[in-house]
């Protein structure tokens, strides 16, 4: 009997100790999942950079025909353009050196998205796999980080306290939102892995030149109404020309026959439109020095989208 009772003793013991083990490993799990980074909010563009060949010729652009104000405590060979009153920017940037039209494919050199929480931003981004870059600090208070989308864009990501703009600097302005920002995409698969499945984004509107094609796909941030979107079925030996119409970037507006007349009062006589696009909105293109596309868009749509209605609210002149 003696013998039995201490048989008995190391069994229990042993599921004791078996039992202890798997709530401690459970416990461990629970932790290393409540620690997992979680995606911070994305409001919307903060800015995009366009890349100039003519640095001084493209500041007369943004500056005296989009009635642009200069962005307060930049430094550097940039030049910095507000878009008040959302407080955006668009950056311009000294082509790369040596960098001729035909060989650099994007000028959009940059998107950026305005974040509340650029250090778990990085956090979130890392511990999915992607390479980001460290977290700089601006002279202008801006904390910001770079990755790359699966197709090689610079995607930026920024934290800023928002800057105390007068509001009269936007009265000879073009447009008071930068709503979206375009750009030529290969393989919408892996691009949608990025930013729907990712970073959040969602469908806002898609469409084609035909009713059963798919040439334009759009995708809003998570957290605000500015999109992005693909620009499909591009030819590989597209030029710069035709590259310039597809990687662009959009003012929002209230009234498109409003903003052309302003656009010719500032001494801009040539440019498309305006004109109701298939998707539904009365929109006007202008093209900067190097042929980049600013395409004039208002807000919402006057006429029926083709293809596919709109998924998600539209942007308003307040957002």
């Amino acid at each position: 009997m003696p013998h039995f009772l201490r048989i008995l003793r190391k069994r229990q013991f042993a599921v004791v100790l078996l039992l202890v083990c798997i709530l401690l490993q459970a416990s461990t799990l629970a932790l290393n999942s409540e620690k997992q980074p979680q995606r911070p909010r994305i409001t919307g563009i903060e800015h995009v950079s366009i890349y100039v060949s003519d640095t001084n010729r493209s500041d007369r652009f943004y500056s005296d025909v989009l009635g642009l104000a200069n962005c307060p405590r930049t430094t550097g060979p940039d030049s910095c353009f507000l878009v008040h009153p959302a407080d955006q920017r668009i950056v311009l940037k000294p082509v790369p050196t040596q960098t001729g039209h035909d060989s650099l494919k994007n000028w959009v050199a940059e998107v950026a998205f305005a974040t509340d929480n650029v250090t778990e931003m990085r956090r979130y981004l890392v511990s999915q796999g992607l390479a980001a870059s460290l977290i700089r600090s601006d002279p202008d208070g801006a904390r910001s980080f770079v990755v790359r989308d699966p197709e090689g864009n610079s995607i930026a990501f920024v934290q800023r306290s928002l800057s105390k703009i007068a509001a009269a600097q936007a009265s000879k302005q073009i447009g008071s939102h930068l709503i979206h920002a375009g750009f030529v995409v290969k393989d919408l698969k892996a691009e949608n892995h990025f930013y729907v499945d990712l970073l959040g984004f969602h469908l806002y509107w898609y469409g084609g030149f035909k009713d059963d094609t798919v040439d334009w796909y759009e995708l809003q941030v998570p957290n605000g109404s500015d999109w992005i979107e693909y620009m499909l079925n591009i030819p590989p030996n597209a030029d710069h020309a035709e590259l310039g119409v597809q990687n662009h970037f959009s003012l929002g507006v209230k009234n498109v026959h409003a903003a052309a007349n302003q656009l010719r009062s500032h001494g801009l006589q040539k440019f498309d439109g305006p004109e109701v696009g298939r998707d539904g909105k009365d929109s006007l293109d202008a093209y900067d020095p190097d042929g980049t596309r600013v395409e004039i868009m208002e807000f919402t749509p006057i006429e029926k989208p083709c293809c596919h209605p709109y998924s998600a609210a539209h942007p308003t002149p307040g957002d």
